[in-house]
């Protein structure tokens, strides 16, 4: 079944440039979040556990399970479950704040696995070489374990953006604006064909754009 009269190509942009608009500025605020929380909660599983700076088990196994809790659930099982917080800090279950609280909780622990996995990386000897030179923890953490890991970080960080955007598009059912707003609610539900194949068109040029910028700095940062 096709839409009786689809968006003119002309006057798509003025619908599709809006909705891009607030796709951007809802992954940037996410992944805002993502970075302040997800990189510290990454570095402290790591060096919590065994091959870590301050080895704890308790404290490993708790903050482990946080994370994995936050990458256990579909996303759309995620926004259900968390529809009472938005309502209790946003006071509504609909449109951008709606999708802000379950984008950051499965962004932060998305990304604090990938520091990990990226800090674990890094080889032990130059840990060492701090610990010998009297360095902090801190100053290790800072400048050997995070300057190490560059590389890995940028490949994490560019994956994650790309599954935030993944993830805005499905917040889309629920009103969040953007780009999957509008694919749903013109293209789908309206039967749109022009609606749906731009909203498609962006989306994957969107996504190849962020992981082509993202691999070339992967490429500068490795030495």
């Amino acid at each position: 079944m096709s839409a009786l009269i689809a968006t003119p190509w002309p006057e798509v942009p003025d619908l599709l440039v809006p909705a891009l608009g607030e796709t951007a500025r809802m992954v940037l605020v996410v992944m805002s979040i993502v970075v302040v929380l997800g990189g510290p909660l990454g570095l402290l599983i790591h060096n919590t556990s065994p091959l870590g700076l301050f080895p704890h088990r308790g404290v490993h196994a708790a903050i482990s399970w946080i994370a994995n809790l936050g990458r256990s659930l579909p996303f759309l099982v995620l926004m259900a479950a968390v529809i009472p917080v938005t309502k209790l800090v946003f006071g509504t279950t609909i449109g951008f704040q709606a999708a802000i609280i379950p984008m950051s909780i499965a962004g932060v622990a998305f990304f604090a696995r990938l520091t990990e996995n990226a800090v674990r990386e890094v080889p032990r000897d130059l840990l060492d070489v701090g610990v010998a030179t009297g360095a902090t923890r801190g100053q290790i953490m800072r400048g050997i374990q995070l300057r190490e890991a560059l590389p890995g970080l940028a490949a994490g960080l560019t994956l994650n953006i790309v599954a935030m955007i993944e993830y805005s598009a499905i917040a889309g059912a629920i009103g969040s604006g953007g780009v999957g707003y509008l694919a749903v609610n013109y293209g789908h539900r309206r039967f749109d064909d022009n609606i749906m194949i731009a909203c498609i068109v962006v989306l994957v040029c969107l996504v190849q754009a962020i992981q082509f910028s993202g691999d070339r700095v992967v490429r500068a940062l490795t030495h």
